[in-house]
Parts: C-alpha cells; structure tokens; sequence
C-alpha cells in the first residue's frame, strides 16, 4: 500500500454526524496544507452535494471506480476548496451492493483501485450507514476507521456490532486495519444527558475518544444548505473551531491509533 492515510468513516447508525464529519475534516485538513480526496461511498450523495458537485457535475463517480475502469486519478475532482478533491456518488451506487456480491474479490475492489495511486495523501472515506458490502470494501481498502458517535442515549447501543465487524476484518482481510478514534458529535453540554454520554464513553472506550467533541450548532446544520462546509459557510462559529481542533488532534494521531479495536 503506498503510502497514503486511509481512513473509513463510518457508523452503521445514520444520523450521527459522519457525513458532516467527512466534509469538515476533509476541508480543515486541506486548509491545513494536506491533500485530501473524500470518496463518497454513500449512494445519497450527500458528501457530494455537501462540497458544491451538482449532479450535472458527477460524469465520473465511485460506481466507475469501483465496478468500471476509472482510477482514483480520472474519477476524483477538484472542489472550490484548495487541496480537498472528491470522488462523488449517485443513485447508481444503490445498485452496488448486489453487483458486488457477483464480483470476484468483491470485498478487496476499492483497495485494488486505491493501491494503483502513487502519491502521498490523505483518503477519507464517507461510509453508508449500514454495514453491507460498500462499508466492507470500505474497511478492507483503509487503514483506520474514524467512528462519529452522537451524544445521546442510544449512542454506545450497535457500536460493538461495529467492533465486531472491524476486528473480523482485520483477522480475514486487512491486519493493518485499526479504529483511528470515536468523535462524539452533537453535544449539547446545557444538557445533562451529553454530560452522562460523555462520561460513559470515556469510561467505556478510554483513549479511543477524541479529546475534541463536536458541539451541536446551528451554523453547522445550516451549512449544507448552502452546499458547503461550515468552516467555508461560517469559519468562526462554534462548529468550525471545533472541526479545525478536531484535525489537529486527528492528524497527531495518524500514527498512533490504538492497536485494540
């Protein structure tokens, strides 16, 4: 594998900030000077319309990286952020996981692709929010898999089902593979309940969580909208300074990760 930074982000629970975490890390590690590709695994696209691509804008997509023969190099494409690329997606990768189950070596596509780029960079990965075929190739393909993890009650409820799945793709198809951290989203430090989810993550997974938490923000939900990342949308709200923390501490340890899933 050459040497690239290649992280899933994902959590089989929808909702929790993944995407909005992609977008935002993938645009502060670029102002930052590193440069990113996020590939948007996600059949909704929203990565993808997050970063300005219009749908009359993704003539070449994941789907031609993964089941065609596009390379990373034809298929990514520059955003209106310096250094930041993406691989967009449509509707057609709703179809993947079936054409993937046909394909031979069906798990180890994207690293296949991923292996052919030379360069040194950092990949990013939005995940879907399940764990089927497409997070699967997702986690063969990374070295490390970045966990968001809403600030609620229900948040330590279906993480061990995804432990579980990282670590048995570690000892079937990826040893290298490792959990490159949690990041709690969503927090609402007024409320006692993110306090209590807080503590009890920190208790139950240690080091793994981020020193970082990403607050709930208002900036940060309009941001989209304006398909954007709210460090573009708005670069000095609450939101903003929290995801350019965030990738500081998400860079120092890209060469630390836990060796535990």
């Amino acid at each position: 594998m050459p040497n690239h930074r290649i992280i899933a982000i994902a959590n089989q629970k929808g909702g929790v900030g993944k995407t909005t975490t992609a977008i935002n890390l993938g645009a502060a590690l670029a102002q930052a000077g590193h440069e990113t590709i996020l590939i948007d695994l996600d059949p909704q696209g929203n990565a993808s319309t997050g970063l300005g691509i219009d749908a009359d804008m993704r003539q070449q997509t994941v789907y031609d990286l993964l089941l065609g023969e596009g390379s990373l190099d034809d298929v990514a494409q520059k955003t209106n952020i310096d250094d930041l690329y993406i691989v967009p997606a449509t509707s057609d990768l709703a179809s993947a996981d079936v054409e993937l189950s046909n394909a031979a070596n069906r798990t180890k596509l994207l690293r296949n692709k991923l292996v052919e780029t030379g360069s040194e960079k950092i990949i990013l990965i939005d995940c879907p929010p399940a764990l089927g075929l497409l997070t699967i190739n997702a986690m063969v393909a990374a070295t490390g898999v970045l966990v968001p993890l809403q600030a609620e009650f229900y948040a330590l409820e279906g993480l061990s089902q995804l432990l579980t799945s990282i670590r048995h793709v570690r000892q079937t198809a990826n040893p290298e593979l490792r959990v490159n951290g949690v990041l709690l989203t969503m927090s609402d430090y007024r409320n006692n309940l993110s306090q209590q989810v807080e503590a009890d993550a920190r208790a139950t997974l240690g080091e793994l969580i981020y020193t970082t938490v990403i607050p709930r923000n208002v900036r940060v939900s309009e941001a989209p909208s304006h398909a954007q990342p709210v460090l573009i949308y708005d670069p000095n709200s609450k939101g903003s300074l929290a995801y350019r923390q965030f990738a500081e501490e998400f860079v120092n340890r890209l060469n630390l990760a836990p060796e535990a899933a």
